[in-house]
């Protein structure tokens, strides 16, 4: 009989996952519905956008309370993903992610039975707390559930959004052919709550506590028990190690300790996924915010059309986004940010140069060119990059902080950019945009870190060479492709 494996900390946990060659049973299962709230976190910001017109005409909004509405979750997002982030360092991954479905819930809920601007406005308040919290916490325990050889299936996330958006507006097609007239946001809406409700039954069920997580805490017997409830692996616990106690001894990491972010090792990695992160998100939410009227030129003046159009575009998203574990694979997930960068670069830079002039055919192929290099680079690495950069201590504190500066780019994307076409123009605004993944191009090139690529995983390095090399040798075969 195999003796079993000793388990003294974090590492020896992240050595036994980074081991296995195929995750199936309640492992793949846990990993999906992680990633479900990543489904509902898309869904919902694109429940709003597809019901905002029959919206507007209903409740007689004026623009400044459309762009309330619409930047509502985003700006609250800045705020809830590093406190999404502080939770799950003090009190564990699976909590804050079931927290975050109440507020869902109860969002959407308030939102689709709303009688005025005000109730709709409060749902999305809580909307935006649900998704603050949710995306910080879900790449961290996603990271942490994944071996690394599996690690670039991160990127998944990216297709998971654009299916999101995609689903949303397919409902919201058919709920127009029901004739339920004006009233079809509310239906978009409310089947967010639905998808929350659902999804908060299931992860109270069966997401069980991260195994690293809770190695990092000092409570290695249940770190064991979890690993094999997970993905059957036998262990044993070894609580008498000098390792155990240090662990057991040591202060929690707060929100006043994000300092650490930002020194030592840990700095050029915030500012790689940072820089990601930003870029991304003013690229996208100020094209993005373009989309409709590209697609109501290409496609017709109607609602129908027009919803069929912007699903055109999200399916390339979906490519893109499904591309994106493949070429973070391939190329590791700095170089194919950088890529990414140098392709919506050239994308935005002919968008611009050409706007007005060229053939429909080609209008129609510069925001496609756009939208496959967003999501197939930039657009997914941002997250995954931070949850894969740093040891399980600090991990949803980075993920949070990331997630945070991402949507300071959002907020930045739909606001600023509408104003400098007020005043430059359409094609003068997509050649100002180019800008943004330029640099993000540049950083990417000027910093060499890559978790991908990296001999030793951020939890082996925190415990110094000598564990590294040991994490290292242990995952020796791990070059077997892993199925969640």
């Amino acid at each position: 009989m195999a003796q079993r494996p000793s388990v003294k900390g974090v590492a020896d946990i992240v050595a036994l996952i980074d081991g296995l060659r195929t995750v199936t049973g309640r492992a793949r299962l846990t990993w999906y519905l992680a990633f479900g709230g990543l489904f509902l976190d898309a869904y919902a910001n694109a429940a709003l956008s597809a019901g905002l017109g029959p919206m507007t005409d209903q409740m007689e909004l004026s623009s400044t309370e459309i762009s309330v509405l619409t930047a509502t979750a985003p700006f609250l997002a800045i705020i809830f993903n590093p406190v999404g982030g502080w939770l799950a360092t003090r009190i564990g991954r699976v909590p804050p992610l079931l927290l975050a479905k109440v507020f869902a819930v109860a969002g959407a809920l308030l939102a689709a039975f709303a009688g005025d601007f005000t109730t709709v406005w409060f749902g999305r308040v809580l909307v935006g707390v649900a998704y603050g919290i949710d995306f910080a916490v879900a790449m961290a325990l996603l990271a942490e559930y994944t071996p690394k050889a599996s690690s670039g299936r991160l990127n998944l996330w990216q297709a998971v959004w654009y299916c999101a958006t995609t689903g949303n507006l397919l409902l919201a097609l058919g709920f127009y052919n029901l004739d339920v007239g004006q009233d079809i946001w509310r239906y978009s809406l409310g089947s967010a709550g639905v998808i929350a409700a659902v999804l908060l039954v299931l992860q109270w069920l069966y997401l069980v506590e991260s195994p690293t997580w809770l190695a990092s805490k000092g409570r290695l017997e249940e770190a064991v028990k979890n690993l094999r409830r997970i993905y059957g692996i036998e262990a044993t616990a070894d609580t008498t190690g000098a390792e155990a106690k240090a662990v057991a001894a040591k202060p929690a990491i707060g929100m006043r300790h994000a300092g650490l972010l930002f020194k030592g090792e840990y700095l050029p990695r915030t500012l790689l996924s940072s820089a990601i992160s930003l870029g991304q998100g003013m690229q996208y939410f100020a094209v993005g915010w373009y989309l409709p009227v590209i697609s109501l030129t290409i496609f017709g003046e109607s609602f129908e059309k027009a919803t069929i159009g912007s699903m055109v575009f999200n399916a390339v998203g979906i490519v893109g986004g499904l591309a994106s574990a493949y070429f973070g694979r391939r190329m590791g997930l700095r170089m194919s940010s950088a890529y990414g960068f140098g392709g919506v670069f050239v994308a935005l830079v002919v968008m611009g140069l050409t706007f007005g002039k060229a053939p429909l055919v080609i209008a129609f192929c510069l925001p496609v060119l756009f939208i496959l290099c967003h999501s197939a680079g930039p657009g997914a690495n941002g997250k995954s990059i931070a949850a894969l950069s740093y040891s399980s201590d600090v991990r949803a504190l980075g993920t949070g902080v990331t997630g945070m500066i991402g949507s300071f780019g959002s907020v930045i994307g739909l606001y600023a950019f509408p104003q400098i076409k007020e005043g430059l123009g359409l094609g003068h605004t997509f050649l100002v945009l180019s800008v943004v993944p330029l640099l993000g191009m540049v950083t990417c090139l000027a910093i060499k870190w890559d978790p991908t690529k990296a001999d030793a995983s951020p939890d082996d390095e925190a415990h110094g060479p000598q564990q590294a090399q040991q994490g290292q040798q242990e995952r020796g075969s791990r070059d077997t492709a892993v199925t969640p």
